[in-house]
């Protein structure tokens, strides 16, 4: 692909230029290929989009839920068949390698096959009345025009996950999509297109950080759903409420994965080392902190660090490379930062930890994959603090109670992995580890679109996401009190 995709909006069912700066992306194994680029959306474009939202939302959600859902999976056949292109770009785009973009692509399919499918499952509920002659009746209506916004991770699959129930419940979207990675956005809307959504029911805004802002202060917005930092969530979130707007969002996470003593190690081993570097561990839900039991520690750390020396790491196109780059180079920088703060802290360095220095993965965004450990009672930033890189801190546990503990210090609680062979250990770790989302014996990454997904703590904000769970966001209730009058004669 040497010539870049040309990227575009989508405001109102037709493509357009923006009048913003100049937007490239390039692919961060190799820096000086640009990938796509274009021209931002502007204020002008934002407004358009608002008003093309509104304008269609009401014929949107008087659509049957069962053609709004023919659409969504007509949609989700276009991503299959295209799964291999598009899984490329999305490797060359964002960094991921070839088998997990294809696998991201399918991903978002499977997703829009799932809400598409929405329309045979229940639609409200019907209560008892206390009179004679009266049902209760509990119905659900789209909130309306619905802003999304994305982060550069997973540019098509988290989209998907926010699209696919907005539209199958009757919103339309506005969408801003992080600028790091347009070219997916494009792909997804253009899915859509192809599937017959209707003019304005989806619109797409490539632009800066700030069009979030623009975004949540639009007098037209009815609800906000947001995936990205702590700290813009936290932003948005506050201007939404200033506004009584409801929002959903999914922020941070450093999840831990506890190795107690009776665990299976090899099995261990190997779901850690995926949870913490596969995606280059630039995932929420990624693996970035170990707590192991004192007498496997050791061994347990040989085994990963064995693991994680011979990861292939380069061009993620090449289909034998096993870990690609980060998406661009301040993530890089802020990684190597985190790294040098961390030794100085007293980090003691098990794999990894230096910087490329010569050929390829010197002049790309690549970070080593590193494994530290951490010094018993002493707080290191990096413990507590997100990276979003390959890097896995690693401390040791006296106890099964200490190790709760270590897992559970902080402010996020999105993920935690538990690894043991013990039925009352696991049911302990229900009961005390506070996460919205608890493996046992597999890694902290992974969720599937017919359940729940978000956390704990200071991790999310407002209603779950995915499954049934994302209704509660996407639609409000109407309570009907249902009486019939005396019949004619």
């Amino acid at each position: 692909m040497s010539t870049p995709v040309q990227l575009q909006h989508y405001i109102g069912g037709t493509w357009c230029d923006g009048d913003g700066p100049r937007i490239a992306s390039t692919n961060p194994a190799r820096p000086d290929q640009v990938v796509a680029e274009g021209r931002q959306a502007g204020p002008a474009e934002v407004d358009r989009a608002m008003v093309a939202a509104a304008a269609a939302q009401r014929e949107w959600a008087r659509t049957p839920a069962h053609d709004r859902g023919a659409v969504l999976l007509r949609a989700a056949v276009v991503m299959e068949e295209h799964a291999e292109e598009w899984g490329l770009e999305l490797s060359r785009e964002e960094g991921k390698t070839r088998a997990e973009g294809r696998g991201e692509v399918l991903r978002a399919a499977q997703i829009f096959h799932y809400y598409g499918n929405d329309g045979d499952r229940g639609a409200g509920e019907i209560f008892a009345s206390p009179r004679r002659g009266e049902q209760i009746l509990v119905t659900r209506k789209p909130l309306g025009v619905v802003g999304v916004v994305t982060p550069f991770n997973f540019p098509i699959a988290i989209p998907a996950w926010k699209i696919a129930p907005a539209l199958a419940y009757g919103n339309t979207v506005v969408w801003k999509p992080a600028s790091t990675v347009p070219l997916l956005a494009l792909r997804l809307a253009q899915a859509l297109e192809a599937a017959g959504l209707p003019a304005g029911v989806l619109n797409l805004l490539i632009g800066p950080g700030s069009m979030g802002n623009a975004l949540v202060n639009h007098p037209g917005l009815d609800g906000l759903t947001f995936t990205g930092s702590t700290g813009v969530g936290r932003q948005l979130a506050a201007a939404a409420a200033n506004r009584g707007v409801p929002v959903q969002a999914e922020m941070g996470g450093k999840n831990p994965a506890i190795v107690l003593a009776d665990a299976d190690l090899e099995l261990a081993a190997e779901q850690v080392m995926l949870g913490a570097f596969r995606s280059t561990g630039q995932k929420c839900t990624a693996t970035s902190r170990l707590v192991l039991a004192e007498s496997i520690a050791d061994e347990f750390l040989a085994r990963l660090k064995e693991r994680v020396e011979s990861l292939v790491v380069g061009d993620p196109t090449d289909p034998a490379v096993q870990m690609g780059p980060v998406v661009n180079d301040s993530a890089r920088k802020s990684i190597l930062e985190g790294l040098s703060t961390a030794r100085a802290q007293g980090a003691s360095v098990v794999a990894g930890g230096e910087p490329y220095d010569n050929g390829d993965l010197a002049t790309g965004y690549f970070a080593p994959p590193t494994i530290l450990e951490l010094p018993a009672g002493r707080e290191l930033d990096i413990w507590r603090e997100e990276l979003f890189g390959p890097v896995l801190s690693v401390r040791r546990a006296a106890s099964v109670e200490q190790a709760f503990e270590l897992a559970n210090d902080g402010e996020y609680g999105l993920s935690a992995a538990l690894f043991t062979q013990d039925l009352s250990r696991v049911l302990e770790g229900m009961e005390d580890l506070d996460v919205g989302i608890l493996h046992v014996n597999s890694e902290t990454a992974g969720a599937d679109p017919h359940v729940p997904f978000g956390g704990a703590k200071k991790s999310g904000y407002g209603p779950k996401e995915q499954g049934a769970a994302a209704k509660d966001f996407f639609t409000h209730t109407t309570t009907v009190y249902l009486r019939g009058g005396t019949p004619a004669a």
